[in-house]
């Protein structure tokens, strides 16, 4: 028997598991196919400022813990894994086509300042001359110097080194359901017919979380988002470049040297995994308005996977309402940014019994009822 068996190898089941071992703790992780679902199609965006919501002060607080810890986490990622995650920190710029968009931007703009974050207005013309590829028909922008991106997939792939390295074990199995014995949750069955026995069972399952077998009803959905990549992008953009392109949100982030992300749609679809032709037209027709660069690019990769979105878009973190069953799950579109601060927080739980204060606003039972 295992001390703890996490259900799920995406970045946030990896970093609960490579934190907790760390801690002492035996820790399993179960997945079939360990990165593939929303952690391959994630841009990496760390943009807590930028995503700032009204009525989301304790998930901003939250995100700029996680934002604070990254430099450090990558790096020791990058130590134990032997693996570079491609951290940038060349900031993210966000930029408006029209009056109503630039409407919008000085909203934000405003309702960042009342909160005390870094950003910046600048005048399309100092925006151009920050990412000189940005179309003279930008009318301008918001700075934000502090919102960094990572490389989802390179982190992948360096935090599951990390955590085998740390004696993490992973079965590449798919997870079946919690198994429930005495009232209490005490292992995973996998699809084989075997039963994986634990002390505790962390559900980090993303989308999938909330239609497990044996666990208790959860409100998390799948949030369809269709995502591209593309190639040829060297020098293009030096950072992130999100957009209001007369209302819609298009967002472009660099990676790997020349590679470009473009996304992303939103969609309540179900697991509909559909690319549509739509889809692709939009976000290809709104990322050549914003960077005109873009049409000479070559599009390498077209996929759609689910964010698992919650009622008020925070994530799930702590105990369930089923004994020794803990929740890291529903991070929506947050997911890598809180990889850090989701780690710490489920880990320490584990070890000590207790969240950190930061983390305790994202119980279940917040919604009324404890899942």
């Amino acid at each position: 028997m295992t001390d703890v068996t996490v259900a799920g190898g995406g970045l946030i089941g990896l970093s609960v598991a490579w934190r907790a071992a760390q801690r002492g703790l035996s820790v399993t992780v179960v997945d079939d196919a360990p990165g593939t679902g929303a952690s391959w199609a994630a841009a990496g965006m760390l943009a807590p400022v930028t995503e700032a919501g009204y009525g989301e002060e304790a998930l901003l607080r939250l995100s700029l813990a996680s934002l604070q810890a990254w430099p450090g986490f990558a790096a020791e990622v990058e130590h134990a894994g032997g693996l570079p995650v491609g951290l940038r920190t060349a900031g993210t710029l966000a930029v408006g086509f029209d009056d109503d968009d630039m409407r919008v931007l000085d909203a934000l703009h405003t309702f960042q300042r009342e909160l005390g974050l870094e950003a910046e207005r600048l005048t399309g013309r100092a925006a151009r001359r920050r990412e000189p590829s940005l179309t003279t028909r930008v009318r301008g922008a918001l700075l934000v110097p502090g919102d960094h991106s990572v490389d989802g997939r390179a982190l992948h792939a360096a935090l599951l080194a990390a955590a085998e390295a740390t004696g993490v074990r992973l079965v590449r199995e798919r997870v079946a359901g919690v198994h429930v014995d005495g009232g209490r949750a005490a292992g995973l069955r996998l699809a084989g017919g075997d039963l994986l026995a634990a002390g505790t069972v962390v559900l980090a399952l993303g989308a999938r979380s909330g239609g497990l077998p044996g666990v208790p009803p959860l409100p998390v959905r799948p949030v369809k988002g269709q995502i591209l990549r593309l190639a040829g992008a060297a020098g293009l953009l030096e950072g992130t470049v999100r957009a209001l392109v007369r209302g819609r949100q298009v967002y472009l982030v660099p990676y790997a040297g020349d590679r470009l992300v473009v996304g992303a749609t939103v969609e309540d679809r179900g697991f509909d995994a559909t690319v549509t032709a739509g889809g692709v037209h939009e976000l290809l027709h709104d990322a050549i308005d914003v960077v005109p660069g873009v049409s000479e690019l070559e599009l390498v990769e077209t996929l759609a996977r689910w964010r698992p979105g919650t009622a008020d878009n925070a994530p799930l973190l702590g105990p369930s309402q089923l004994p020794g069953l803990v929740l890291a799950t529903g991070h929506h579109r947050n997911g890598v940014l809180l990889t850090p601060v989701t780690g710490d927080a489920v880990a320490g739980l584990l070890a000590t019994g207790a969240l950190p204060e930061v983390a305790a606003p994202f119980t279940p039972d917040r919604f009324g009822r404890n899942p």
